[in-house]
């Protein structure tokens, strides 16, 4: 088929099942339920012989309220978490904003790089720590 040529009729679909949601009970669920498998058995979806029957308020909350008040607590958490990460960010960002060029000639750099490879850190980790090393020397 060309891609111009095709169309909507030349899909096949399953027509849609309609169930009213009042029907769709604890029992509904127990005969859709896979069993377990024994060793070498093939998984079936047979009718569940040992199912246990929960009440439907366990598992929905019982009012519009109680559901509305569930919802709003679980956004306010995700919100809470969304602001500690995104201050979490800034404080990270704030201590590291001050940045120092530091030219540096071949050999310096090679040796650098070499210690940095040799000692799995970073080059950056190696040059704070030697200009820490030196203010502290020095009285600063």
């Amino acid at each position: 088929m060309a891609k111009g040529q095709t169309t909507v009729s030349d899909f096949a679909v399953a027509p849609r099942r309609s169930r009213p949601v009042n029907q769709s009970t604890a029992e509904d669920t127990a005969t859709l339920a896979p069993s377990v498998p024994t060793e070498g058995a093939r998984i079936e979806n047979q009718p569940l012989s040992h199912s246990v029957d929960l009440p439907a308020s366990r598992l929905i909350a019982p009012t519009e309220e109680a559901r509305r008040e569930r919802a709003v607590s679980k956004a306010l958490q995700r919100e809470d978490s969304r602001v500690r990460l995104r201050d979490l960010k800034r404080a990270r960002d704030r201590e590291s904003k001050h940045y120092v060029n530091c030219p540096l000639d071949y050999e310096t750099k090679k040796r650098l790089e070499k210690a940095a490879i040799e000692n799995d850190v970073k080059m950056t980790v190696i040059m704070k720590a030697a200009i820490d090393q030196f203010l502290k020397d020095n009285g600063y």
